[in-house]
């Protein structure tokens, strides 16, 4: 583990991370403490994502945690909005290991969290796809399906999910979900209600709304609002 570190701390753009079973943090490296604030790693470590995060947003790195220490299952390629004390955003895909002992014990987790990258625009495939990418950014409240812009691509739907993980390194779901996401974040600094907002942004009610944002950011709506220091 010592010799791995050095490697992601050349790496600007990955989050790397070990924690115990508690979720502690145990290792971390340079980016997390440039994105935490923190003067040296040994800020971080020994403490919890609720010591770092504001209160609602730690508690969600939290328990997201627990769930893979507890089940054993890895998590992978988590789209996810990580929010720091800063309140400075970014996407990025998550991808989080149970950590086992000689024995085959769970002892923590490791993991890590990569910034999302630009498309790549010269991917061969681009040009197939940039009719139905200029489509879902307009239209993305009315797509019901991704079949809807496979058709408009003129491709199968695999050959369009192949196309658009190449180019975006996302799934066209996910790339859908993060469109809409994006939009009701601009939206919810606003002054529309967070119905309104979830209904603008393709949502058919508050409660599918809040739960997509929650699962992507970690925070409701209503809370990423408060963040903001504005009335929910």
């Amino acid at each position: 583990m010592a010799q791995l570190v050095p490697l992601f701390d050349l790496l600007p753009d990955v989050v790397f991370f070990c924690k115990d079973r508690v979720g502690r943090y145990w290792v971390v490296n340079e980016t997390l403490r440039l994105r935490c604030g923190c003067r040296s790693k040994q800020e971080l470590i020994g403490r919890l994502p609720e010591d770092l995060f504001p209160l609602e947003l730690g508690a969600s790195y939290a328990s997201q945690d627990q769930q893979v220490i507890r089940s054993g299952c890895a998590l992978n390629h988590r789209l996810e909005v990580h929010m720091y004390p800063d309140l400075q955003m970014g996407w990025c895909v998550t991808h989080k290991r149970p950590l086992r002992d000689r024995n085959g014990s769970i002892m923590g987790l490791i993991g890590i969290s990569r910034d999302l990258r630009s498309p790549n625009r010269n991917a061969p495939t681009w040009r197939r796809v940039a009719s139905s990418i200029d489509y879902l950014n307009e239209h993305f409240a009315e797509i019901n399906s991704i079949q809807q812009l496979a058709t408009l691509a003129q491709l199968s739907l695999s050959q369009y999910e192949r196309a658009i993980q190449q180019i975006f390194e996302l799934t066209p779901k996910q790339l859908l979900i993060k469109t809409r996401i994006d939009a009701s974040i601009q939206l919810l600094a606003g002054n529309d209600s967070i119905a309104a907002i979830g209904l603008a942004c393709g949502y058919a009610d508050h409660s599918a709304f809040s739960r997509q944002f929650r699962l992507i950011t970690g925070l409701t709506p209503r809370q990423y609002r408060q963040l903001l220091g504005r009335n929910a």
